[in-house]
């Protein structure tokens, strides 16, 4: 008996789930081809990982126990390397004789990524609380496992980060500065009699412009109708 769902949740959790066996049956097709022991160390701690979710998501959809989605743990992690080192030319392949793990950890990570945004996006389409939280999960998972095979590609010289002269990365978010006025704004307007008697006590002062007094007058003639006794300094 599958879960209550509507229509797009099921063609999401149908993509969401074809999406998994593509990119399990991606890494059965290329692990045989895999030369060095951490990559194939990652790749079986991933693929073991991608099995187990997907019977998890198969499970709960069809109400056969409702698990919490667990959070994919990457094996190592490190600091990236920034920079570029002397990289090696790239260009497709002609035979699969000559594919080589860098060619093997390109193809995990592009899978990855496009599982990431498919999910996400299939998430965002789910009513059923608990299958959203599910396919949130597997789109963050997807992520984790990416950043873990750009981590390795990165220590291995693979995928180099080129970066900018500092003054320019400066200049760019240099240009950005914090929003402060918005919270100001609302809370005058919220709490205007507080305004209005902090102004008495000498913590605001009238401007010499007269677009300001003219404000200042609206306000003093707003009070009075409520009843104040106040009045406002000329």
């Amino acid at each position: 008996m599958t879960a209550n769902l509507g229509a797009h949740e099921v063609l999401e959790i149908h993509e969401v789930l074809n999406c998994t066996i593509d990119a399990a049956n991606t890494y059965q097709l290329l692990r045989g081809q895999v030369r060095d022991p951490q990559l194939q160390h990652m790749m079986d701690h991933q693929l073991q990982f991608m099995m187990n979710e997907y019977n998890s998501m198969v499970q709960m959809t069809q109400q056969q126990g409702m698990s919490q989605a667990a959070p994919y743990r990457a094996m190592k992690t490190s600091q990236p390397v920034y920079g570029l080192d002397n990289p090696q030319q790239m260009s497709p392949i002609t035979s699969a004789s000559q594919m080589d793990d860098r060619d093997i950890a390109s193809c995990m990570l592009g899978l990855l990524k496009s599982a990431a945004g498919l999910k996400m996006k299939g998430s965002l389409e789910c009513a059923n609380p608990q299958i959203r939280r599910a396919v949130q999960q597997a789109a963050i998972n997807c992520s984790e496992q990416a950043y873990e095979v750009w981590q390795y590609m990165n220590q291995q010289g693979y995928y180099q980060v080129p970066t900018m002269k500092e003054v320019t990365t400066d200049t760019m978010l240099g240009m950005y500065a914090t929003a402060g006025g918005m919270q100001q704004s609302m809370g005058g307007s919220m709490n205007q009699p507080n305004m209005m008697h902090a102004m008495h006590q000498g913590n605001m002062h009238p401007t010499s412009h007269a677009g300001s007094m003219q404000d200042m007058n609206n306000m003093n003639a707003m009070q009075q109708g409520r009843g104040y006794n106040h009045t406002l300094p000329q």
